[in-house]
């Protein structure tokens, strides 16, 4: 069903996981001795594969830190932000969501709390470029956000934005240009809105009962999965991707567990992780909150 290994951001547990098609995990961070002397690793939101090849990049949304984890040597080689504490000045924020690499190696972030999208120069860690007004959280993008926590890069070089306040979700540049905004139908929460390549857009209903909702950029639904009870009902999710044989991957956080479901039945027809289940030990997860799928050239050059 999986086209290749998944990446989890297993937050209640406080780590990473990279999981096989068949279940098997392949990959973990932080093992015993990875973190080093003064480095902290909590509440891992989100964990994405870098366009590099080579790094995950990791956002710790309640220890408002970004970091750039190496594969190969299980070592934190970047961060920005300061564990543990939030703010707005410079170097600080304040739950921050989504973290991407853009190809050019600079790290955009949704910093959720302080209403704003800002893209972070690797090297320097210097803010190149920002959407919204810090602190001021109210829909009129580009000028300002209700409170965004989804900035998916698309291929044409723009960002997808989801806003929390209002169940917006837009597609902008990051010169300032606002290609067009559009409110999600029916949904109390939404998350991490993803363009699909017929141009529609999927994203999640954070809530109980959770909500999957494919809709034009109009607003118009498509497709629809809310399951109101029973095995398939979903439990705050939080992210989901469509994979490429048109299957649709999410971590259904407070179920602890990831599915895969077929839209064209609205069968659940892959699973990693128990219903309701919490757990650490090979198999089990603990508020799942984030999800990649690795891409089939990652980590060969």
């Amino acid at each position: 069903m999986l086209p290749s290994n998944l990446l989890i951001a297993d937050r209640a547990n406080n780590r990473v996981i990279e999981v096989t098609p068949d279940r098997k995990l392949v990959w973990e961070f932080p093992r015993p001795g990875d973190l080093q002397p003064g480095q902290h690793f909590r509440w891992p939101d989100d964990a994405f594969y870098a366009p590099d090849g080579k790094s995950i990049v990791v956002n710790e949304e309640e220890s408002h830190a970004i970091v750039l984890v190496d594969y190969a040597s299980h070592r934190i080689v970047w961060q920005y932000g300061v564990s543990e504490r939030h703010g707005w000045a410079k170097g600080y924020l304040n739950g921050p969501d989504d973290a991407y690499m853009w190809p050019n190696g600079s790290i955009g972030v949704a910093d959720i709390r302080n209403c704003r999208l800002i893209l972070i120069d690797q090297a320097s860690r210097a803010i190149k470029a920002q959407l919204g007004r810090t602190g001021y959280c109210a829909h009129n993008p580009p000028k300002s956000f209700g409170l965004p926590n989804g900035d998916t890069p698309l291929s044409n070089g723009h960002v997808l934005v989801t806003e929390i306040l209002g169940d917006w979700v837009s597609e902008l540049g990051w010169d300032g240009t606002r290609y067009w905004t559009v409110q999600a139908p029916g949904i109390h929460y939404p998350s991490d809105a993803q363009m699909l390549p017929d141009g529609n857009i999927l994203l999640v209903d954070y809530s109980r009962p959770g909500q999957i909702l494919i809709m034009t950029r109009q607003g118009k639904p498509v497709w629809r999965y809310a399951h109101r009870s029973g095995p398939a009902m979903l439990d705050h999710p939080s992210l989901a991707i469509e994979l490429s044989n048109g299957l649709i991957v999410l971590n259904d956080d407070f179920r602890n567990r990831v599915i895969v479901i077929d839209p064209k039945t609205d069968m659940i027809v892959w699973q990693y992780g128990i219903n309701d289940r919490r757990g650490r030990t090979d198999g089990l997860l603990f508020v799942p909150d984030g999800i990649d799928i690795k891409p089939a050239d990652w980590g060969a050059g």
